[in-house]
């Protein structure tokens, strides 16, 4: 829609209404803020949701890899060999043993419920769990050493720091004619790790995985093989090899199974969010057609004293069209250094709204991370400046018709 430079300015003049028109400017005032606010809400959402779902998966599968090959009653026994084929699989990254098993643990009177997880020293001290320790030092949980390494949570309802003793109780014990007596054995706190998921925080203590099969009575045997792959998406295609080797054994379990709830609720809370901001922009535009309206109902003789000078349904179609579609992209234009600015400053506006009304709103126990995340989605944003732009076009429409259906003859006869 190429504009001549008198209808250029013409739109420009019209823009911002003269004398007496200030109810005019006010609505178009409004129009702009709203579609402003309805853009910066839009992406900011959106930017949280995707950064919420990619940072839980990240840690998600940082800890827990792509998939599991879990052993029935949680031994593998010939682990190898089933490690051995995953690693031979085209499109797999690493397979590497792991143990898990919920225990209790006790110190000075506390309990609590906790999950031992048995893990090779280059995998505790290179993976995500070496990279977040703070306090302590992982280098000093070595096997036969009694040390082991605590989530940040754990430790602080157990009320232990570094180099305090935590017993854990294992209900597999030595026989005796009374029953089944518990093993207790105490273990030194060497390192205290956050990664930033509060529900591995509150639960893991890490120990070498001879440790763990001592402890757990496991002999050679581990409880699954975590696997990586070059494509999360594709994990049931690539582990298919593993999965028929491991029939008898144990099964392979991905990412998606283990969390199948979580992230089918993002996804559905994710299209919903989107639908119902959608609605502020459509609000917004609804205020550009209303601004437009009255703005064409206060130029009716302007607009007849110009057809009368020669400008066609064209040029008023145009004029209007471009006034209509300035406002929208302008809000755009604000909308999306708004939502820069928000983004930027997430962390900081929680914080404040949190001292401003003394209540907790970003709970890690709720929300599973500590800090509000984000990640801005190019798709997302390009989608909502073209959502934006596009309802502002179609809501111009019947002004700009109106205007260009304007008959001069009647206008001017009247006045």
């Amino acid at each position: 829609m190429l504009l001549s430079r008198t209808e250029l300015f013409i739109a420009k003049r019209y823009l911002w209404p003269g004398k007496g028109e200030g109810i005019i400017a006010v609505v178009v005032g409004f129009s702009l803020v709203g579609v402003m606010l309805g853009v910066a809400a839009l992406i900011v959402v959106m930017s949280v949701m995707n950064g919420f779902r990619a940072e839980l998966f990240d840690k998600t599968t940082a800890l827990n890899g792509h998939a599991v090959v879990q052993g029935y009653d949680g031994r593998l026994a010939d682990w190898q060999r089933i490690a051995a084929v995953a690693k031979a699989s085209p499109g797999v990254v690493s397979a590497v043993p792991l143990i898990e098993q919920p225990l209790m643990a006790s110190s000075a009177g506390r309990v609590e419920g906790v999950l031992v997880r048995g893990m090779r020293l280059e995998d505790i001290r290179g993976g995500a769990i070496g990279k977040a320790v703070v306090a302590g030092r992982i280098g000093e949980v070595l096997p036969d050493s009694n040390n082991v390494a605590i989530g940040s949570q754990l430790a602080q309802q157990l009320g232990v720091g570094v180099g305090a003793q935590i017993s854990l109780i294992s209900p597999q014990g030595q026989s005796t004619p009374f029953g089944t007596v518990p093993r207790i054995v105490s273990y030194r706190v060497a390192a205290i790790f956050e990664v930033g998921v509060y529900d591995y925080d509150k639960a893991f203590v890490v120990m070498p995985i001879a440790d763990a099969q001592t402890l757990l009575m496991l002999g050679d045997a581990v409880g699954m093989v975590e696997v990586q792959t070059v494509d999360p998406d594709r994990v049931a295609a690539i582990l298919a090899p593993v999965a028929r080797a491991a029939r008898g054994s144990g099964e392979v379990r991905d990412w998606r199974q283990m969390n199948a709830s979580l992230f089918e609720a993002l996804q559905v809370e994710r299209v919903t969010m989107f639908i119902v901001l959608s609605i502020i922009i459509i609000v917004a535009a609804f205020n550009i057609l209303s601004s437009l309206i009255m703005l064409v109902r206060a130029k009716t003789r302007d607009i007849a004293i110009l057809r009368t000078m020669g400008a066609t349904r064209g040029s008023m179609l145009r004029i209007f069209m471009t006034v209509g579609l300035t406002i929208g992209m302008l809000g755009t234009i604000s909308g999306l250094i708004l939502a820069a600015i928000f983004l930027y400053f997430r962390q900081g506006v929680v914080n404040a709204a949190q001292f401003a009304t003394g209540q907790n709103l970003w709970d890690p126990s709720i929300r599973f991370l500590t800090e509000l995340p984000a990640r801005v989605d190019p798709v997302d944003v390009v989608g909502t400046i073209v959502m934006t732009l596009v309802l502002s076009l179609l809501f111009t429409l019947y002004p700009a018709l109106r205007a260009a259906r304007t008959d001069p003859v009647q206008v001017l006869r009247y006045e």
